[in-house]
């Protein structure tokens, strides 16, 4: 340690500088062990203390600046870093552990209040993730399911309105508890948005139920949410005592309602929707395969369809010649066959109230879109059309062994059939089958 040893003086700290030619010059208080001053040539000055650690090795701390620390605080500061030393303590290393505890301390708030956020955030984040995570594995109509059940509401309506509605969309029904915390959806919420949905619309709760249940384990399987997931909030027992047992559809159009179906069907003044039906009830395909059609799919020259499949992907079906001649009569505005000039998707949306209008106007029972999917397979065994045949055309899962592995029938056997059927059909109808290379249009068959 230098000579240079003084009692230090407030007037003594702020005089003392550099000395010309060197890099720092020090300055040692007499009153406090080890306590000096360190001047820089660029004009600074400090405060430091100088010891030995019990290893004996030499070691120069710095307390701070002069501007920052009293003379006084200086001295308190170096009496407590020499106790530490005479303890066996690097203040060097105390320094650093405080550091490390101050920014741990911080870290574990931080890390509370993110999960603060978490807990308050609504699961509608936790569902838009889910979504996104499955929806590679899900077909469009499932997706679509996923975001009809927690859309936010509020749009205008464009089509569907009943006298008395809002001219507002209403929100999914499963909106009122994804803007909960995911916390907050625990058994009692969901029994009580159960009894209230039930009994408006029953069928559109058990989906949205099922919907709900799938979610919430794929949240239980993730880290960032199992903590915050009540696992028994859509138990089995609940869908079972509250919601009314799934009854098995039987609706289909009958051998003999064909005449005033087709009859009704025709005189609709929207071609789209018209062919759209009829279309729907010829190929036996489900309600969003037929909407979904493009013009892409459609191959007029080798008479084929190919339908985005629900199951597997996609099906190629035939283009027998009474659905060329419908499709071929459609307006090309876009992309899609069944195309809207309206829907925001460019495609039909909403076939069903135009098909309960056709219903009513035949005097016809109810029969949903997807009824007409289930006549098709009901009408295709008139003309004793191989099952395994009519479940191809429609996209059903092969039922046995020999289905599932041993039968892939070429497109002209189905055609075959499917040409069959469509014919058979149609003269139930009352209505010729066009020819392969007809034109455009239905003629009815008139009796002689």
């Amino acid at each position: 340690m230098s000579e240079n040893k003084v009692p230090f003086t407030g007037g003594r700290v702020s005089k003392f500088c550099c000395e010309t030619g060197k890099a720092a010059s020090f300055l040692w208080d007499t009153e406090s062990t080890g306590l000096g001053l360190k001047a820089s040539a660029g004009g600074s000055k400090v405060y430091v203390l100088q010891s030995r650690l019990e290893s004996g090795a030499s070691v120069r701390l710095t307390i701070g600046s002069t501007k920052a620390w009293t003379l006084g605080a200086a001295r308190d500061e170096a009496r407590r870093l020499q106790v530490l030393i005479d303890s066996g303590i690097d203040p060097r290393q105390e320094k650093a552990d405080r550091i490390a505890a101050a920014e741990a301390k911080r870290a574990e708030a931080g890390a509370k209040r993110i999960e603060a956020e978490r807990i308050a955030t609504p699961a509608l984040e936790a569902w838009q993730q889910y979504i996104e995570a499955r929806a590679p594995r899900w077909s469009q109509s499932h997706i679509g399911d996923h975001v009809t059940v927690s859309k936010e509401g509020g749009e205008r309506r464009t089509q569907g309105r009943h006298p008395g509605d809002s001219d507002k969309t209403l929100p999914g029904i499963l909106r009122p508890l994804l803007v909960l915390p995911l916390e907050q959806i625990d058994a009692d919420r969901v029994r009580v948005w159960l009894q209230d949905e039930v009994v408006k619309r029953p069928t559109h709760t058990r989906l949205a139920f099922s919907l709900l249940r799938a979610f919430l384990n794929w949240c239980s399987d993730r880290p960032e949410y199992r903590a915050h997931v009540r696992a028994d909030a859509c138990i089995t027992r609940m869908a079972r005592d509250e919601l009314p047992k799934k009854a098995a559809k039987d609706d289909c159009l009958q051998r003999e309602q064909l005449p005033a179906w087709f009859a009704a069907v025709r005189q609709i003044g929207n071609p789209v929707i018209a062919a759209y039906l009829q279309t729907a009830l010829l190929t036996g395909a489900r309600r969003e395969e037929v909407a979904g059609i493009r013009w892409e799919d459609v191959d007029f020259q080798w008479k084929s369809i190919t339908i985005k499949d629900k199951v597997d992907g996609e099906r190629t079906v035939p283009l027998t010649p009474c659905v060329a001649a419908l499709l071929a009569a459609l307006p090309r505005r876009n992309e899609w066959v069944f195309s809207s000039p309206t829907a925001a998707s460019g495609r039909l949306q909403e076939p069903r109230i135009m098909h309960n209008k056709v219903l009513a106007a035949a005097g016809l029972p109810a029969v949903t879109i997807h009824g007409l999917r289930r006549s098709f397979g009901t009408l295709a065994e008139w003309v004793e059309c191989p099952a395994g045949v009519s479940a191809q055309i429609m996209g059903h899962k092969p039922s046995a062994t020999a289905e599932k592995h041993y039968r892939v029938r070429p497109l002209d056997l189905l055609r075959k059939w499917h040409t069959k059927i469509e014919g058979w059909i149609l003269n139930e109808a009352g209505i010729e089958q066009p020819a392969e290379d007809a034109r455009p249009g239905l003629r009815v068959i008139t009796a002689a």
